[in-house]
């Protein structure tokens, strides 16, 4: 919300995968012939409705866990003059740690924002939020980044 109270940039981020399973990554091309996730066209594949883009806003599909790999994100955060990423979501090792460290791979300082990230428990997020802490991820609160934002 701060960052469309502020009119940043906000990318929402989607993973869609072609109907076949085509464009699924090995480790999961059996699990998705036994049940098909995140289809193009399907509910599995949308936005849920609270975090529904606003006009204005960014709307990427990727088929990889990393926002950055196959996306145009890199280049419009360049092209948008983005110096530093704000990363939230989901699956904390999985989406979430890859788009970080591929952000960092591309020279953006990341923030993390803690409460608004989350994995399938308590104890793997916490891990791996450790160990995005433990190479230079900056790791805050939601009720910080109003603050941060100046």
């Amino acid at each position: 919300m701060e960052f469309r109270k502020r009119t940043l940039p906000v990318f929402h981020v989607l993973r869609v995968h072609r109907p076949d399973g085509s464009d699924v990554e090995i480790i999961r091309q059996e699990r998705f012939r036994q049940q098909p996730f995140a289809v193009a066209g399907t509910h599995g594949a949308a936005v849920i409705d609270e975090l529904a883009p606003v006009n204005g806003e960014h709307v990427l599909t990727k088929t990889r866990m990393s926002a950055f790999i196959g996306t145009e994100l890199d280049l419009m955060l360049r092209t948008l003059c983005v110096t530093t990423v704000y990363v939230t979501g989901i699956q904390t090792p999985n989406c979430i740690r890859t788009t970080v460290f591929d952000a960092i791979a591309y020279n953006y300082p990341v923030v993390l924002v803690d409460d608004a990230v989350g994995a399938s428990s308590e104890e793997v997020h916490r891990a791996n939020v450790r160990d995005m802490e433990n190479i230079g991820v900056r790791i805050v609160q939601s009720a910080e980044v109003p603050g941060m934002l100046g």
